[in-house]
């Protein structure tokens, strides 16, 4: 079963060669080729087996991070932690950016629904652009300090 043994190296080409990342990589390979040979007993072809088995196994950024974590703690945690907090800011960044516009949509909408003679809606924008504003310099912030 090559195609297996090629998926799980491709997998750890960026995991650090030590003992427990050869482990693991022999213990997902035998995993995987028991879950092939069991599809294969209940009918599936090889090919149907292995696909099958790969999209089974699933995510392999934790396992990742958990092998990478073992080589380099200190390092790994800073870095870690502080990419974390970079993705939710970003997250927040375009939360806010996202629902700045939906509440000056709506405001623009009831402006022009009911008063379209007076020009209105700008006020709450002044009042609404704090939010998305406040969270583009947070995000600044963050990304200056990755």
């Amino acid at each position: 079963m090559i195609t297996i043994k090629d998926y799980v190296e491709r997998l750890f080409r960026n995991v650090p060669d030590n003992e427990s990342a050869r482990n693991m990589r022999q213990e997902i390979i035998q995993n995987l080729q028991e879950k092939v040979t069991d599809l294969k007993e209940n009918g599936k072809s090889e090919e149907d087996a292995i696909n099958k088995a790969i999209v089974d196994f699933g995510d392999f950024d934790e396992i990742r991070d958990e092998l990478t974590y073992e080589t380099k703690p200190e390092v790994q945690t800073d870095k870690r932690i502080a990419e974390n907090k970079y993705k939710k800011t970003t997250n927040a960044f375009l939360f806010s950016v996202f629902g700045f516009l939906i509440i000056i949509g709506l405001m623009l909408f009831i402006n022009l629904y009911y008063s379209p003679g007076t020009i209105w809606f700008v006020y709450p924008l002044f009042a609404a652009i704090w939010w998305p504003l406040a969270m583009f310099f947070r995000w600044l912030n963050r990304r200056n300090k990755r």
